[in-house]
């Protein structure tokens, strides 16, 4: 009687625990989410647009947009976008997601944590692990859907979330087909600046010293000071990629009162996480589809390229790992240069390996 007793007792504590767990994985924050059209693109009238929600691993709910090609015949396969770092789903992602449904794909423009209309605090933070399950999560989304073939699902990332597709893909093979177009590797740029020009131990003790000042004044303030995003007035000595943001984030071009870098940017301490964290550890073993996407002018070409060598054909799949380089395009073409932006490309791609 007494062992049927403690069966019954265990019993019970485990069926708690269990729906305590599944509370924690579907309970989601309560977001106010825009019900109007605030993109910096006009609307297609041949995709169906809704506002959805979805909870990632950490139990931080996340905003998207998803759009759906009026009149198709479900399941179809789905992509996730995100991207640039720094910006919203209202930017460059949604615009992506908008074209990639006109050629008859499900899409999921996201926020990441932290950001845009999406859940967690504090706000404009920024995490290697977490971003890259903000990818993941999406495809938890897509994966469960009636309308989604769940053996097709990809990923487009932008930017600096072209690196984060390139984690995601190397630590989910759900994610079938990956784009990381005119990518950044953030672990790379953070740890050793741009082009590599502060890759020593004492550049990087300095910056981390910086870095630990601020996280003590942080703490001490209770609010975490924001690092920037691009500058109202440039230098007349402005890099160009730098006046290339410019004319992305400041003007009407891609303005949007959300995004972090059109505004005060991410929090100052943003970078500790990503310098101890190397985005391409795993690169070589993806096993499924990856092409990466770069301008020939942009001044992140390297990171692509080099993200490219460390990429290893699959046995059998001969072309399943592909570079494609734009004549003569910078960075942020490829943001949102329709003209240029390879989509016919990208629509192959994915019809090859969302099948």
């Amino acid at each position: 009687m007494k062992r049927y007793i403690y069966s019954m007792i265990i019993a019970c504590f485990l069926l708690t625990t269990i729906n305590a767990q599944n509370n924690n994985i579907t309970d989601m924050e309560n977001l106010k989410l825009t019900s109007e059209w605030d993109k910096t693109f006009p609307k297609s009238e041949n995709v169906e647009h809704s506002k959805v929600a979805f909870v990632n691993r950490y139990g931080i709910t996340l905003a998207a947009d998803m759009y759906v090609p009026k009149g198709a015949k479900t399941p179809l396969p789905a992509i996730a976008v995100c991207g640039p770092f720094g910006a919203v789903k209202e930017q460059c992602s949604g615009l992506y997601a908008q074209e990639m449904a006109e050629r008859g794909f499900i899409t999921l423009a996201f926020d990441p944590s932290f950001t845009g209309e999406s859940g967690g605090q504090p706000r404009y933070m920024t995490s290697p692990d977490i971003n890259t399950e903000d990818f993941s999560a999406a495809v938890d989304y897509l994966v469960t859907n009636p309308s989604v073939n769940p053996e097709g699902v990809g990923v487009i990332g932008i930017c600096g979330w072209g690196g984060l597709a390139i984690n995601a893909a190397a630590a989910d093979p759900r994610i079938k087909a990956t784009v990381a177009s005119t990518m950044y590797d953030m672990s790379r740029v953070s740890a050793n600046g741009y082009f590599d020009s502060a890759d020593t131990p004492e550049d990087r003790y300095k910056m981390k010293s910086e870095l630990a000042v601020q996280r003590t004044e942080d703490f001490r303030n209770g609010t975490p000071k924001l690092g920037g995003g691009v500058p109202d007035v440039l230098p007349e000595d402005a890099p160009k990629f730098l006046r290339d943001y410019f004319d992305y984030y400041k003007t009407p071009r891609g303005y949007h009162p959300r995004s972090l870098n059109s505004n005060g940017g991410r929090n100052a301490t943003s970078p500790i996480p990503w310098i101890n964290f190397p985005l391409m550890s795993r690169a070589d073993e993806i096993k499924n589809a990856v092409i990466i996407i770069h301008g020939e002018k942009a001044h992140s070409f390297y990171f692509g390229s080099d993200a490219y060598k460390k990429l290893t054909v699959t046995p059998g799949q001969d072309n399943n790992k592909l570079l494609m380089v734009i004549p003569g395009a910078s960075h942020t073409d490829l943001y949102d240069r329709k003209d240029i932006i390879p989509f016919d490309a990208l629509v192959r791609f994915f019809n090859e390996y969302l099948k």
